[in-house]
């Protein structure tokens, strides 16, 4: 693959043209050259777009699109066709498949479906068998396989002794361990934040208390082992203390937050609209300006789109009965950039790799080209039009975005 990119602006504060403006030539799936002006001597493509920008490739540390089991919210082809769309070059997929993807087998399987794309598919194991909570999955086998981490999506270990045991058993080959913020003898049948709206609404609240205690207990739990933890999706004030405590003790703990729990409250159910309808669920004001400030120092490692495709036979539905779940790869980057700065919201995307065990690769001559291609300026309402997903259930439908990715290039492959 070789092409010759002209007149971007380079957002890469580890490259030595870091807001430059620049031609950038790849030969071979490198980075050859970059400069001021390079001709085409060899009539290579040429990407010429409006207001180009370059940073390096996006990672996004939980997606799920369905394959195996449910295409029909959408395909692992069609899911890395999107990520590809909305500017990422990475991405780790949730194992809340049929069959759950809790064997080694299976972990062969979504990688041989996402063999030669742009994108690099990075598969999370089931903690536990087929996500029940109750036996240790294949943790060593499935790692040997290709899993770079251990999570049972959206499901809590409820059973201490099993946390304090995967996280032990774990150390052993230098697996991380997830674990889902959610205490459900405290939430019980709550499906929104438990708060003002939820009472006016007449709709079963989960306090923050319930995403706390498990935070607590997980971080007990991880002092004890000497273990390796991230905690997924954290959405209150609480959290965002408690996970910066434990840092202070030095203990090895990770955190990631969805992008649409930064950018909405539960204000937005008034209309009781389930594309809302989101776990953990969307908290108030106070709540995101802790996690945005945890964004901002470091507390917080990662954002996530946390993507997750539900067809609309589960989605339209009385509140009560409708599923969990937005997709959020195509407003991700646009919906992080009214926020954050343009600077700030790459190094979020940016952020994440090293985590999973992924190596980072800069903008400078000689690297591997993986990188991201984006307009941050342009303002748009996100519509679904903008949608590449199979599943349509974007909470940011209608809402007022800035900045969209163009494609990328990545596994000497270009998507645009």
């Amino acid at each position: 693959m070789n092409v010759l990119i002209k007149t971007a602006t380079i957002v890469d504060p580890s490259s030595k043209f870091h807001n430059d403006i620049c031609d950038v030539l790849i030969e071979k799936g490198k980075i050859s050259k970059i400069a001021k002006s390079i001709a085409n001597t060899n009539n290579y493509k040429t990407i010429t777009l409006d207001n180009l920008h370059l940073s390096q490739g996006w990672f996004d540390s939980s997606v799920c699109f369905g394959e195996p089991g449910f295409e029909d919210r959408d395909t692992i082809e069609n899911g890395l066709k999107t990520a590809a769309k909305s500017g990422f070059t990475s991405i780790v997929l949730q194992a809340n498949t049929y069959p759950i993807i809790d064997t080694n087998a299976i972990i062969t399987f979504v990688l041989s479906k996402a063999q030669n794309h742009a994108v690099q598919l990075l598969p999370i194991g089931a903690l536990t068998k087929n996500s029940e909570s109750i036996d240790l999955a294949e943790l060593f086998d499935m790692k040997n396989a290709g899993a770079v981490a251990f999570s049972d999506y959206k499901k809590p270990i409820n059973n201490p002794n099993l946390l304090k045991i995967a996280l032990q058993y774990a150390i052993n080959f230098d697996g991380l361990v997830c674990s889902f913020p959610l205490e459900t003898k405290i939430s019980g049948k709550g499906i929104v934040n438990e708060e003002f709206t939820s009472t006016s609404l007449g709709l079963k609240g989960s306090p923050n208390l319930a995403e706390a205690l498990q935070v607590t207990r997980d971080l007990f739990l991880l002092e004890y082992t000497g273990g390796k933890l991230h905690i997924p999706t954290i959405s209150t004030a609480e959290s965002v203390a408690l996970i910066r405590d434990a840092k202070l003790k030095n203990l090895d703990v990770t955190c990631s937050v969805a992008i649409h729990n930064l950018c909405l409250t539960d204000d937005v159910l008034v209309e009781f609209d389930t594309i809302y309808k989101v776990n953990p669920p969307l908290r108030i004001q106070k709540d995101v300006d802790a996690l945005i400030e945890g964004l901002k120092d470091g507390t917080i490692d990662m954002v996530t789109s946390d993507h997750n495709p539900v067809t609309i036979e589960d989605k339209k539905v009385e509140f009560d009965h409708a599923a969990f779940g937005t997709i959020g790869l195509e407003s991700a980057f646009g919906a992080l950039n009214t926020v954050f700065s343009t600077k700030k919201t790459i190094q979020l995307l940016t952020k994440g790799k090293a985590r999973f065990g992924q190596e980072t690769s800069s903008i400078n001559e000689g690297e591997i080209a993986n990188i991201t291609l984006f307009n941050p300026t342009i303002t748009y309402a996100f519509a679904e039009s903008d949608i590449v997903s199979k599943s349509k259930n974007s909470a940011f439908l209608g809402q007022a975005l800035k900045g969209k990715a163009y494609g990328i290039i990545a596994n000497n492959k270009i998507v645009l």
